[in-house]
């Protein structure tokens, strides 16, 4: 079955609704985050990376947008709503890793990755943001011997984190670099990453506010399924839709 598709309040694009973000009216009226789909009521769609949705908010094409789609005026859109929706996607990420590092599928520690990589059972690599780039370098080439990709780009991927958020995520001491050996997994892990990655952009700053975000990683780390990544206060689900829908 091919995935439910939306379209963006703002760019008026169509995509799936998994790479989309929903918004959704709280009971005390703020527009908060609900990255995850589950929250009653209805929401509206938006597929724009952080600097266009500031943007857009600055000018006041936000608040239009989601008028049409509450079809109400009463609401409020928070001075911080970018951040909010880069956190919950961070931490609906973060929740993915640790999902499957607790499944066993993810592997922590050079040696133990080098092997796997060798072996050609790894399916996806990442590493911290200060992860040294000799340690980064000497796990892609031996991903690319054991893939028989030797000469190609294959390589891991940098993650806008440190190591320890990284750490806390996986609940496992100075995680700098991962490995995962199940293509499934790294289907899904890969997935949640991309679609936060998309919206903070190549330069996180503007989603991110410098280390504010790290800074309430670390005093409150992964939310759990059902908190954190939804929009605050809300909770319930939302019925199965196959067929196109601007908003629900």
């Amino acid at each position: 079955m091919a995935d439910p598709t939306r379209t963006c309040i703002l760019s008026r694009e169509e995509a799936p609704r998994d790479g989309l973000v929903r918004l959704v009216l709280a009971p005390d009226g703020r527009v908060l985050p609900d990255v995850r789909a589950k929250a009653p009521g209805r929401g509206a769609w938006i597929g724009v990376d952080a600097a266009a949705l500031a943007a857009a908010q600055a000018k006041g094409k936000l608040r239009g947008a989601l008028a049409r789609a509450f079809k109400t005026g009463d609401f409020t859109v928070p001075d911080d709503l970018v951040q909010l929706i880069a956190a919950a996607l961070e931490r609906n990420a973060l929740d993915r890793l640790g999902l499957e590092a607790r499944s066993g599928t993810v592997l922590t520690g050079s040696d133990r990755i080098g092997e796997a990589a060798r072996a050609g059972k790894l399916h996806a690599l990442y590493h911290a943001a200060d992860a040294a780039e000799d340690g980064r370098r000497k796990l892609a080439q031996a991903w690319r011997v054991g893939s028989d990709r030797e000469g190609s780009d294959l390589g891991g991927l940098v993650l806008p984190i440190p190591r320890p958020i990284l750490s806390m995520a996986l609940g496992r001491e100075n995680v700098v670099h991962i490995g995962v050996t199940d293509r499934m997994a790294a289907g899904r892990l890969s997935d949640a990453l991309d679609r936060w990655r998309r919206f903070i952009g190549p330069d996180p700053a503007e989603a991110r506010q410098g280390d504010a975000l790290t800074d309430d990683l670390i005093a409150a780390p992964c939310a759990t399924a059902a908190q954190g990544a939804s929009a605050p206060d809300l909770s319930g689900h939302e019925p199965a839709v196959t067929t196109h829908e601007e908003f629900e």
